[in-house]
């Protein structure tokens, strides 16, 4: 994380925190200081800004981990300090989706300050007199392959509700537009990216999240696996398999080559959000009893899931496993991996009806995890089920079952723990929106 702790503090602060999704929170525009920089931004002030909007990719990155994956029943998030992770999110008697809750509030406002700096970005790089068009190219394929990025993501939360997809002027907010647009918007932006890569040359640092794609051509691959992800969403099943080709989608790879979310323990930069030590008391992450309930035999998966040295237990919710996919503090996060990717490619096969395809790539994965090959009936719907299935043990706590089940309208079918609780669809807008 050298690369994103070495930075303008200065710069990046007011950055981060002067732009955010509602007009109250923008700060002064005028200022003479940010009018220099967009008119005519430094190749060393732009550099600045991509760390610090990767950096900011991390804020609020645990509460959203937790709330898609409590609401889908992935885990129990123990805390004796904020009863909401089991009273609101899993719909405890009365309690509802609050729009001032920091479950939405925290995330949408995390979201679209990064939003609102690879805004920025593309307008600095665009203004800059300093920079060739293919370096130009770079900072803007960057900027929009990130923002379409954490648009999704806000997407994934609110769903139907909708998002801003323009928050480019302060003063006249884009309106509020529904699943499919935002959606459209999303692809169309990673399109957009993708065309500025095929012109671009990289001149700016990233992480070691992404290494291995920090050239044009790399992030072109990472820019074609998010929109693999929109396409599937989108239920355009030809266009994942085209994303994919373009992408590190790899049959035969590594199944955890991608791009991570990194972390760090020297000054100024983040410690994983989403760790806990095993065996913790009043703050913890527990696994839902059915991730081992419903396990195949031999699956190396429940390691994601270890046995606690003693159950653990509050509001009626008890678990003996401890969740154990960030084994410490600086563990990487994933954007998105290559068993993803083949999970994806696995989907679209089974909706092309290309099941043969469908079954062989099921089966790699399968064996990746120790798992004998898949031996049911070689039909659309049971190989839907079953990918459904390795998706569930692949991607736990990565943020995709609650989404997943969703556009397979599928939530009625997961368990209700107490009498009274409620599986949420999606999440209010803030009240600030």
């Amino acid at each position: 994380m050298k690369k994103l702790i070495h930075i303008n503090l200065l710069l990046f602060m007011f950055l981060a925190f002067s732009f955010l999704s509602c007009k109250k929170d923008y700060g002064n525009l005028n200022n003479p200081t940010v009018n220099d920089f967009l008119n005519n931004a430094s190749k060393s002030q732009l550099n600045n800004l991509v760390s610090g909007t990767e950096s900011a990719l991390r804020n609020s990155l645990g509460f959203y981990l937790d709330d898609v994956s409590i609401i889908g029943r992935e885990i129990y998030r123990y805390s004796n300090s904020d009863p909401r992770y089991y009273t609101d999110l899993l719909g405890a008697n009365d309690a509802k989706l609050q729009n001032t809750g920091f479950y939405i509030v925290n995330v949408w406002a995390s979201r679209y300050r990064v939003v609102k700096n690879c805004n920025l970005l593309i307008d600095a790089a665009n203004k800059s007199t300093l920079l060739s068009d293919t370096e130009k190219k770079g900072y803007t394929g960057f900027a929009k392959t990130i923002k379409a990025y954490q648009l999704l993501l806000t997407l994934n939360l609110t769903s139907t509700n909708g998002i801003r997809l323009d928050v480019s002027n302060p003063d006249q907010l884009g309106p509020v537009v529904g699943y499919d647009e935002s959606l459209t918007g999303i692809a169309t932006l990673l399109d957009e990216a993708k065309t500025d890569f095929a012109a671009a040359q990289i001149t700016f640092p990233l992480s070691s999240g992404f290494a291995g794609f920090n050239d044009a051509a790399g992030l072109t691959k990472v820019n074609r696996a998010l929109a693999a992800r929109v396409a599937i969403y989108r239920k355009q099943w030809g266009a994942a398999l085209t994303a994919l080709t373009g992408s590190f989608f790899n049959l035969n790879g590594n199944l955890n080559t991608g791009v991570f979310h990194v972390f760090g323990t020297g000054s100024g930069d983040q410690l994983n959000p989403a760790f806990f030590p095993k065996n913790s008391n009043g703050e913890a992450r527990a696994a839902h009893p059915l991730y081992a309930t419903d396990i195949a035999v031999n699956d190396d998966r429940i390691n994601k899931a270890t046995l606690r040295n003693a159950p653990i237990s509050n509001n009626g919710l008890t678990s003996d496993r401890d969740v154990w996919v960030y084994t410490s503090s600086t563990a990487p996060v994933p954007i998105i991996r290559n068993e993803e990717l083949m999970l994806i490619y696995a989907e679209a096969n089974i909706q092309n009806n290309t099941l043969a395809a469908a079954v062989t790539t099921i089966n790699k994965i399968r064996s990746s995890h120790a798992v004998a090959d898949y031996s049911g009936a070689v039909t659309q719907a049971a190989l839907l089920t079953e990918m459904l299935q390795q998706r569930r043990y692949s991607l736990f706590f990565e943020g995709h079952r609650w989404i997943d089940l969703r556009r397979y309208n599928l939530l009625n079918t997961l368990p209700v723990d107490r009498a009274g609780d409620d599986v949420w669809s999606l999440f209010p807008l803030p009240n600030t929106e």
